[in-house]
C-alpha cells in the first residue's frame, strides 16, 4: 500500500513538473504553484528549483523569490537557479549577498554557482570598488576549490575583468584568457569585446585575427567596432569578407557597414546592402529592424540622394524617433529647409505617437536646416518653441546653430548678444560661426573681437586657420596695415592651415585628395585636367570681358 501511494506521490510530481515545463501563463504559473503547496511538495528542491526557473525566465523575481524563502534546505540547483537570476537582473548585487548566505549555510558550490556569482560581480563592480573586491577573492576560492578548469567559470572571470572596471582589468582578463588550457568560440568573442570596451581596437583585430573559429557576432563585432572608431574602409573591407567567408549577415552587422558606407559616401555598397534587406524581406527570413531602416536612410541622405531616403522613409510600417530626426537632418544637409521644416509638422501631426515627441537632437537638425537656408525667423522660433513648449534646456550645440544662422543673414550684433548671454561658455565652433558671418558682411571690428578670443582659447596651430581668415577680412576692406600684421602674427606662431580634404566615388572606387598631394597614382593626369580648367576658365573670363 505504501508503496502504492509512493509511486503515485511521484507520478503526481513527475506530472507537476511536465505542467511547468509547458506553462504558458502567469495565471498558469500561480495554480500550478498552489497545487504543488496543497499535495505536499512545498520543500522538494526538484520541482521547486524548476518552478524558480520558470519565474525568473518570466522576469519574475520576486514570485521565485518568495518560492525560494519558504524552502527550508534549498539544494545548490535551487541557490544556483536565484543566483543566476539577480546575476542578469539589474539588482546584482543580491546574487553576491544569495551567495554568502549560500555559504553561511555550508550549501557546497559547483562550477555553475562560481560562474553566476561572477557574472554578477562583473555587472555590479564598475560601480562598486568593494565588488571589484569580492570578485578577486572569488578568483582566489576558485583556484582553491579545484573549479579553474571550468571553462564556464574561466569564462566569466575573463568577463569579471575585462567588463566590469577597474584598474588594469583589460590586463588582468588577458592573463586569464592565455592561461585557459580551451576556449570556446563564446570566449574569444568575450576576448574580442573586452578589448574594443577599452578602446584597443588595435588588440580587438589581433584577437579576430587568431580566432579558430567565427560566428557571426565575431564578425559584427568587429565590423561595427571599426565603423564606430572612424575606420570605415577598413569596416567595409571586414564586412565583404564575411560575405565571402558565407556568414549570413546579420541586421547588426548591415547596420555597421551602412554607417561607414554613409561616412565615406560609397552609394554603391549602400545600394547593394539595400538589396540585400530586400532580398531577406522577400522570402520573409526576418522582419526588418527600425534601426536598419534608419541606417539605410542616414546612407542615402549622407550620400546626397535624399528621395531614395524618403522612399525608405515612407515605407517603414514602424518608426522611432530616429526615424524622424534622421529625414529632419538629411533635409538640412542638403540645405532644404522648407522640407524639413515639413517634416518636422507631420512629426507633430502624429499626435504625440510613440517616436514622435522631438528631443534635443531633433531640434538640431531643425536649426541647423534654418541655418543652411536662411531662415531666420523660422530659427527664432523654433529656438523659442524648443525652449518654452518642449522645455528642453538648449546645449552648445544649439546656441551654435543660432549663431550661424543669425551671422550668415548679417544680423552679427544679435549673435554677439546671443553668445554673450550663452549659460555656458563659447566653444570654438560658435566663434567660428559668428567669424564666418563677419567674413560675409565684411564686419573688420567684430572679426577683430572674435579671433582675438579664440587665440586666447586655442593652442597656435589650431587658431592659425582664423588668422587667416581674419587678414582676407582685412584684405577686403583694403586695411592693408592690419592684414600686414596678421601676416606677421602668422609667421611668428609658425603655423601652416591645415590642407583641404575632398573624396569622390568612381566606378565604386574612393579617392582621397588633399592640397598639394602628389601621392594619388594618377596625380600627374588629375593635376593636368585641373590646370586645364584653370586655362579654360580664364579663357572664358576674357570672352565675357570683351
Amino acid at each position: 500500500m505504501n508503496l502504492i501511494i509512493k509511486l503515485n506521490h511521484r507520478s503526481l510530481q513527475q506530472h507537476l513538473f511536465l505542467l511547468l515545463q509547458n506553462c504558458k501563463s502567469t495565471r498558469e504559473l500561480f495554480q500550478i504553484h498552489a497545487q504543488i503547496v496543497t499535495n505536499g511538495f512545498s520543500q522538494k528542491n526538484y520541482i521547486l528549483g524548476k518552478l524558480c526557473s520558470i519565474c525568473i525566465a518570466r522576469d519574475d523575481l520576486q514570485h521565485a523569490r518568495k518560492s525560494f524563502e519558504l524552502i527550508e534546505s534549498p539544494s545548490t540547483i535551487v541557490w544556483n537557479q536565484m543566483i543566476r537570476g539577480y546575476a542578469r537582473s539589474e539588482s546584482p548585487y543580491v546574487s553576491i549577498e544569495l551567495y554568502s548566505k549560500m555559504v553561511g549555510a555550508e550549501v557546497n558550490a559547483d562550477g555553475f554557482t562560481y560562474a553566476f556569482v561572477l557574472m554578477a560581480c562583473a555587472k555590479a563592480s564598475s560601480a562598486s570598488f568593494l565588488l571589484r573586491q569580492e570578485g578577486e577573492q572569488l578568483h582566489g576560492r576558485v583556484s582553491c576549490n579545484g573549479m579553474w578548469c571550468n571553462i564556464f567559470v574561466q569564462t566569466n572571470l575573463v568577463n569579471m575583468y575585462g567588463m566590469g572596471g577597474g584598474d588594469g582589468g583589460l590586463e588582468k582578463a588577458r592573463r586569464v584568457f592565455d592561461e585557459m588550457p580551451e576556449r570556446s568560440v563564446v570566449t574569444w568573442n568575450l576576448m574580442l569585446a573586452v578589448h574594443l570596451r577599452w578602446g584597443d581596437v588595435g588588440g580587438g583585430s589581433r584577437v579576430f585575427g587568431e580566432m579558430p573559429e567565427r560566428n557571426v557576432v565575431s564578425w559584427t563585432t568587429m565590423i561595427s567596432a571599426l565603423a564606430q572608431n572612424g575606420k570605415c574602409r577598413e569596416a567595409l573591407a571586414l564586412f565583404h569578407e564575411m560575405v565571402r567567408a558565407h556568414v549570413e549577415v546579420d541586421d547588426v552587422a548591415m547596420v555597421a557597414a551602412l554607417t561607414a558606407c554613409a561616412e565615406l559616401g560609397d552609394l554603391k555598397t549602400g545600394r547593394w546592402i539595400h538589396s540585400c534587406v530586400g532580398k531577406a524581406l522577400e522570402i520573409g527570413s526576418h522582419p526588418r529592424l527600425v534601426s536598419l531602416s534608419n541606417a539605410l536612410m542616414h546612407m542615402y541622405a549622407s550620400c546626397g540622394v535624399i528621395g531614395e531616403a524618403y522612399m525608405v522613409f515612407k515605407g517603414m510600417k514602424r518608426r522611432s524617433l530616429v526615424s524622424w530626426t534622421t529625414m529632419i537632418t538629411g533635409y538640412a544637409k542638403q540645405g532644404r529647409g522648407k522640407e524639413a521644416i515639413e517634416m518636422f509638422r507631420w512629426m507633430q501631426d502624429m499626435g504625440g505617437e510613440q517616436g514622435t515627441t522631438p528631443d534635443e537632437i531633433t531640434f538640431l537638425g531643425l536649426l541647423c536646416a534654418c541655418s543652411h537656408t536662411g531662415m531666420v525667423s523660422e530659427a527664432r522660433y523654433y529656438f523659442e518653441y524648443m525652449i518654452r513648449s518642449c522645455g528642453i534646456e538648449p546645449k552648445i550645440e544649439h546656441y551654435g546653430c543660432m549663431v550661424d544662422v543669425l551671422s550668415r543673414a548679417g544680423q552679427l550684433d544679435e549673435a554677439n548678444k546671443l553668445i554673450e548671454a550663452m549659460p555656458m561658455k563659447p566653444n570654438e565652433a560658435v566663434w567660428g560661426a559668428l567669424l564666418g558671418g563677419c567674413r560675409i558682411h565684411k564686419s573688420v571690428e567684430i572679426a577683430s573681437h572674435v579671433v582675438h578670443q579664440l587665440r586666447m582659447e586655442l593652442e597656435p596651430h589650431r587658431a592659425a586657420g582664423y588668422l587667416v581668415l581674419l587678414s582676407n577680412i582685412y584684405a577686403a576692406a583694403k586695411r592693408w596695415i592690419d592684414v600686414a600684421g596678421v601676416r606677421r602674427s602668422l609667421g611668428d606662431l609658425k603655423a601652416r592651415k591645415p590642407s583641404g580634404r575632398s573624396w569622390i566615388q568612381v566606378n565604386g572606387a574612393i579617392h582621397d585628395f588633399a592640397a598639394g598631394d602628389w601621392t594619388h597614382g594618377r596625380a600627374n593626369e588629375i593635376y593636368e585636367m585641373a590646370d586645364g580648367i584653370a586655362r579654360h576658365s580664364k579663357l572664358g573670363n576674357l570672352v565675357l570681358d570683351e
